[in-house]
């Protein structure tokens, strides 16, 4: 018999609303810190890794790899800083380690690794090869529930990643299989690396392609805390085939000069643009782990 320890943390929306905004400050310290890392597409799915981890999962931070536990893969790697910012959030390790974001021997690495592999509780497989994640959720979840046990598989994708051929086999695979037992989130914010999204290969109309492969689509604003809830509440409730979030967000969400900015995908700010930044998202009442400006 598995415990339901889904256990939130919050339950209420403003609870919710405003540790998405401290998860955004320690995202914005732990690049200042670092001065190398991802800022937009972080900033852009605080929002759902809220929503996740402190209202939906059934997890147990002390026991990260417990039985019981829903699988999150994350396959945009390379948004790492909001996922290391929401599990210390949660109590899978100590606050303090945001300081070493991309430090060399720490395990807060560029691209997130697994415990056994030098890298954090939490983390399921080593992530940042675009395209491969959705195919390791697809099997996790075939492999969970040939195994009967009820636990539910979350992947989460960038509208980029789309552009990978091997996202869509892993569709077609899940289709088939009719893997109801698998949500996955694509970040649609219209940003990618080089440009915009239909300008380096059109995705559109996005949402009646994933139909088309067989998922049962929803599409929801990805900063409204009450949507993303229920919607995952009623994705999981999809019976004889996947669940997809098709999630509109803003790149840089909450920093004023970095929203919707394509060129803030894969760069840091500077002192005084994190200062600005910091400004934008103060004040929460969770307390940073570091207040870059007194004392790093």
């Amino acid at each position: 018999m598995f415990p339901n320890l889904k256990n939130p943390v919050f339950t209420d929306i403003g609870d919710l609303n405003e540790m998405a905004r401290q998860i955004r400050r320690d995202i914005m310290n732990m690049l200042l810190i670092s001065k190398s890392g991802h800022s937009g597409g972080p900033l852009g799915f605080a929002d759902v890794f809220t929503a996740l981890y402190f209202n939906k999962l059934n997890i147990l931070p002390e026991q990260p790899y417990a039985d019981f536990r829903d699988y999150v893969f994350l396959s945009i790697g390379h948004i790492a800083p909001v996922w290391y910012a929401t599990l210390a959030r949660r109590g899978y390790f100590p606050l303090e380690e945001l300081k070493t974001l991309r430090k060399i021997n720490g395990r807060l690495q560029g691209h997130p690794a697994p415990l056994k592999t030098h890298g954090l509780p939490g983390v399921e497989i080593a992530s940042g090869a675009l395209g491969q994640g959705l195919s390791i959720a697809v099997g996790a979840a075939i492999g969970l529930r040939l195994s009967g046990k009820p636990n539910h598989v979350y992947c989460i994708c960038g509208d980029g990643e789309l552009n990978e051929g091997q996202i869509w086999e892993a569709a077609m695979t899940a289709a088939h299989h009719n893997v109801d037992n698998l949500t996955v989130f694509v970040d649609r914010n219209h940003c990618q690396i080089d440009n915009r999204t239909e300008n380096v290969m059109k995705l559109e109309p996005l949402a009646d392609k994933w139909k088309s492969f067989g998922f049962e689509v929803f599409e929801i604003d990805g900063h409204n805390m009450k949507e993303i809830l229920d919607t995952i509440d009623k994705a999981k409730k999809v019976k004889g085939k996947p669940a997809l979030l098709l999630t509109y967000t803003k790149m840089g969400r909450g920093v004023s000069f970095m929203e919707d900015n394509y060129k803030w995908h894969g760069v840091p700010p500077n002192d005084e643009q994190g200062r600005v930044a910091l400004s934008e998202l103060f004040p929460t009442k969770f307390g940073d782990f570091v207040d870059y400006y007194n004392g790093k």
